[in-house]
Order: structure tokens, then C-alpha cells, then sequence
């Protein structure tokens, strides 16, 4: 009798730790929402910021730094949950910022995650361009600047 007992408390158990597994899933994938407007628009702004400061030759803070650093991470973070076409400009804006910097390497991936992800935007091909302007190899995303390329004139020709 206590055999059973035992038994039948281990099914409950194994039973309610399956319960508490399979929300704990569904809620993991009911949780990838894209970000709120209002964060998207805060992080533009605070990238317009630190535009205005560049642009006006004006150093940036460390807090500065640290904001655009904390812009990316977000939009990094996002793009892993659930890429959102609402997020390009601002992936340009921070691209650009790192290319002021001379932050090549930091400006070619927010350039590269916009032709990646976001090539049907019309910033797909000013990406394009500030890679090409930066030295990239962009020859894989040729299709993307919707220019004939030499290979495809030449098959025009015959």
C-alpha cells in the first residue's frame, strides 16, 4: 500500500514538473514580441544625439560612448528574437556613427545586418555604398544594389 502511495506521488510529481516545463516553454515563445515604439524612437533619438554631437566636432563622453555601445547590444538583442524592418535606420545611424569614429569594423556589421536582413529597404543600397566606400568586399550582396553587374551585361550582349 505505501508501495503505491509512493508511486502515485512520484507520477503527481513527474506529472507537475512537465506542467511547469511546458509553460515555462510556451512562454518562451510567446515572449518574442518585436521591441516597443517607444524604446525604438528613445534609442533614435539618443543616436540623433550623438549624430549632432559629431557632426558639431564635439567629443563624446564616456556616458556617450556607453549609450551607443548599449543602442547596439539592444538592436543586436532584437535582431536575435524577431528582426524588425523598423530597425534599418537605425542600424544605418549607428553604422555611420561608428564610420565618424573610424570604428570600421563596428560600422561594416551594422552596414552588413541592414543587407542581411533589411535588403528590401531603401537603405539597403546606401549600406551597400558605405561599405564599397569603406573597402568591404560587398560582392556577395551585388543582387541587393540592383545594378547589372559586368557578368550579366556581357550575357545581355550575346
Amino acid at each position: 500500500m505505501d508501495l503505491k502511495k509512493f508511486l502515485a506521488g512520484i507520477c503527481v510529481f513527474v506529472f507537475f514538473i512537465a506542467l511547469v516545463g511546458f509553460n515555462a516553454v510556451s512562454a518562451k515563445k510567446s515572449s518574442v514580441v518585436k521591441m516597443p515604439p517607444e524604446t525604438i524612437e528613445s534609442m533614435a533619438n539618443q543616436v540623433d544625439a550623438l549624430t549632432r554631437k559629431v557632426y558639431g566636432h564635439a567629443l563624446l563622453s564616456p556616458e556617450d560612448n556607453s549609450n551607443l555601445v548599449g543602442i547596439k547590444i539592444k538592436l543586436d538583442n532584437q535582431m536575435l528574437k524577431e528582426p524588425d524592418p523598423e530597425l534599418a535606420p537605425l542600424y544605418y545611424k549607428v553604422g555611420c556613427m561608428y564610420k565618424m569614429r573610424d570604428m570600421k569594423d563596428e560600422a561594416t556589421e551594422c552596414y552588413q545586418t541592414i543587407l542581411e536582413n533589411f535588403g528590401d529597404t531603401a537603405l539597403a543600397p546606401k549600406a551597400y555604398q558605405a561599405l564599397k566606400d569603406m573597402g568591404v568586399d560587398v560582392a556577395r550582396f551585388d543582387s541587393i544594389n540592383q545594378k547589372p553587374t559586368e557578368n550579366s551585361e556581357d550575357e545581355e550582349e550575346e
